[in-house]
């Protein structure tokens, strides 16, 4: 592969994931929405509440607040990367992914905010992901402390999001229709930016405005298929053992998508097309990171290579942590894909990009990667052995050796990941 062939690609690949990313800006799609689905008023007497959470939290409430009219009041919470000043809005920044003090005293202010409603207010709220760990308000019997542990064990148990979000809402008063229940009998309208594949807004943020995804008895189960029950604290494994009865039935939200994976997706296509061959294999990229890269690569493999092509996935892999090493599930996927085509070597120029829209991948500063034919080979040339960092899953350090991170910063939105893998012509 030549080096001016391969910057170029990655050129291209870079563009067609900012069209993605540019496509889920939260305050774009909040607009358009809002020109179909404009906010509704509280009753004579009332207020709005306006609560937003995530990591769009500040561009939603932003938005939201050039259209709402009479008296209210709005706080939105994200986490220090998204920080912004919004007017009008008290913005609180807590931890992500991991839960802290912050997060707890924010999931106090929003109780209070709900409870204090009235029949005569109107909720509205702006949901994004990362609202789970943003504001974890527990359930009497746990502490800040089992919330933490019980994150850390779902974030390394290899479980999809909609499974992680099962547990979550049964341990928390906000999570799983806690807006609905706590804020009743005011009215609650919420618009949504999904980060979940398939758009289940029951998952998204573990859904504070939808019925929950299931019953303890699922959420018990989903643990102890994973293998995960007995890592969990004492406490959540006593809540979830409980006999709960079924809450009282509250007013139903009104729940609008506003954005999602999937438009992100068609926009990336779109942003393709327009100089190679393009073509959406898979906008459900779901499961072990393994097996992803395996259905990567053998798309890329089969692929015609008569002129340019482009390869589009979305969705949301998942990685078994079985070492000590840090990285990300789109790291450890670009990595992966890499590893395969060393073991069946892809002719011609190509390149790969795995990255999260938010800007993030696990606990690192980067989105994802960028690998090609020349990866391992840099990583050796380091001194290292890339199955040996892969193996401890690694791979931020192994993507650091080779230079092939993607470094986006901060996006202000979430709607999962995507991939582009980009195969140069061999006509």
């Amino acid at each position: 592969m030549t080096k001016q062939l391969s910057i170029n690609l990655r050129d291209s690949a870079a563009a067609i994931f900012a069209a993605a990313v540019t496509a889920a800006d939260p305050a774009v799609s909040l607009r358009r929405r809002l020109r179909t689905t404009p906010l509704p008023s509280p009753k004579q007497g009332g207020r709005s509440i306006l609560i937003a959470i995530g990591k769009a939290a500040p561009a939603m409430m932003a938005e939201t607040l050039q259209h709402v009219r009479g008296d209210h009041v709005a706080l939105a919470v994200t986490h220090p990367e998204n920080q912004a000043l919004v007017s009008g809005a008290t913005v609180l920044t807590c931890a992500h992914p991991i839960p802290d003090e912050r997060g707890l005293k924010a999931g106090r202010q929003i109780i209070s905010l709900l409870s204090a409603a009235c029949k005569q207010d109107q909720i509205i709220a702006l949901i994004s992901g990362g609202g789970s760990a943003l504001v974890p308000a527990p359930v009497d019997g746990l502490t800040l402390s089992d919330k933490i542990a019980v994150n850390e064990v779902l974030l390394s148990s290899g479980l999809d999001i909609v499974q992680m979000n099962l547990v979550r809402q049964h341990l928390s008063q906000l999570k799983g229709g806690g807006f609905l229940r706590l804020g009743s009998p005011a009215r609650v309208t919420a618009y949504i930016l999904s980060d979940v594949i398939g758009d289940d807004l029951r998952a998204v943020a573990s859904g504070p405005t939808t019925v929950p995804i299931g019953s303890h008895a699922d959420a018990r189960r989903a643990c102890i298929e994973a293998g995960i029950w007995h890592r969990l604290p004492k406490a959540a494994r006593t809540h979830l053992e409980l006999s709960i009865p079924e809450h009282a039935k509250v007013n139903e939200a009104a729940n609008n998508l506003i954005g999602s994976n999937t438009i992100s997706l068609e926009a990336a296509f779109r942003c393709a097309a327009q100089s190679c061959r393009a073509e959406i294999v898979s906008d459900a990229l779901i499961g072990d990171v393994s097996v992803a890269a395996e259905q990567i690569f053998q798309a890329a493999q089969t692929a015609p290579r008569d002129r340019p092509t482009a390869l589009l996935f979305g969705g949301e892999t998942t990685v078994r942590l079985q070492g000590t090493g840090r990285g990300g599930r789109n790291q450890e996927l670009a990595l992966r894909v890499a590893q395969l085509a060393q073991e069946r070597p892809i002719p011609g120029n190509w390149v790969f990009l795995s990255g999260g829209t938010d800007g993030r991948d696990g606990p690192t500063p980067a989105a994802g990667a960028v690998v090609d034919a020349g990866t391992l080979a840099r990583i050796r040339a380091s001194g290292h052995d890339p199955a040996s960092l892969l193996a401890s899953n690694d791979s931020h350090r192994a993507l650091t050796l080779s230079g092939d991170l993607l470094i986006t910063g901060a996006t202000g939105t979430n709607v999962a990941d995507i991939q582009v893998f980009l195969l140069g012509s061999n006509a």
